[in-house]
């Protein structure tokens, strides 16, 4: 399986194909095609912008034509902020890489186009892609830069083809509490607050006991803020008992 190539058409400001090479390898994509840049290649300010991303700029292919850029790909996306007159399908980001990683896990080999900064794709460029890519911003102000445009796409195929879990808990060197600390927790509360005459009137005595039992069912806690929670009241009788 290959990644997909990224082809920046007529890009204008060598700042933003640095900018652009930065966002594809922050997702792991390193294989970028440039089409006739403005203001000629090598670019000095495109590689200040790349930083750490450099060597995306020293192996990216120069080429004077959309379709040399185009030659050995099999299926190609073109990313648009308008309508066109033209009948094509048109992918959300999400949806186009998608369907990019299913078209590369069979073989074929998936182009991205990308177009200047000043006006994007030209419909002649659009004409030659597969399908669009529109991405849902507001219609009020449509235009995405070069760079953000490319983080987007390159975001969305680092989603699909990569296990990434929606929600993670950092324990930070401790551990899931147990059922059993929990209860034991639950009790050393439950204790003292008897002793306290918290629960109160008898009649309501057991309804409150459930309730506060809930409440610690309902904490995700740790090891350690079971051990902090019991500190806590101990502390706090202590002084009582010093008082």
């Amino acid at each position: 399986m290959r990644d997909p190539v990224f082809v920046l058409v007529r890009p204008q400001m060598g700042e933003n194909i640095g900018a652009a090479a930065r966002a594809m390898w922050n997702f792991g994509l390193d294989r970028m095609r440039i089409v006739a840049p403005r203001d000629g290649w090598p670019n000095p300010k495109a590689v200040a912008m790349a930083s750490g991303a450099g060597r995306l700029l020293g192996e990216a292919a120069i080429v004077e034509d959309l379709p040399q850029a185009l030659g050995d790909t099999q299926f190609v996306f073109a990313t648009t902020a308008r309508q066109r007159d033209l009948t094509k399908p048109v992918f959300t980001p999400e949806a186009a890489m998608a369907r990019a990683l299913d078209l590369s896990k069979a073989g074929q080999h998936v182009a991205v186009l990308f177009g200047p900064e000043r006006a994007g794709l030209e419909n002649a460029d659009i004409a030659r892609a597969n399908a669009l890519i529109s991405v849902p911003v507001n219609p009020e102000f449509p235009s995405l830069n070069l760079a953000q445009c490319v983080l987007l796409t390159a975001y969305e195929w680092r989603r699909q083809s990569t296990e990434t879990v929606g929600e993670v808990l950092e324990l930070a060197g401790t551990e899931v509490a147990t059922a059993l600390e929990v209860e034991k927790l639950a009790e050393h509360y439950e204790a003292r607050l008897d002793d306290a005459g918290f629960f109160f009137p008898p009649e309501k005595a057991e309804g409150m006991r459930i309730t506060l039992r809930n409440l610690w069912s309902r904490m995700p806690m740790t090891r350690a803020d079971v051990q902090i929670l019991h500190g806590i009241l101990r502390q706090m009788v202590r002084w009582k008992e010093r008082g």
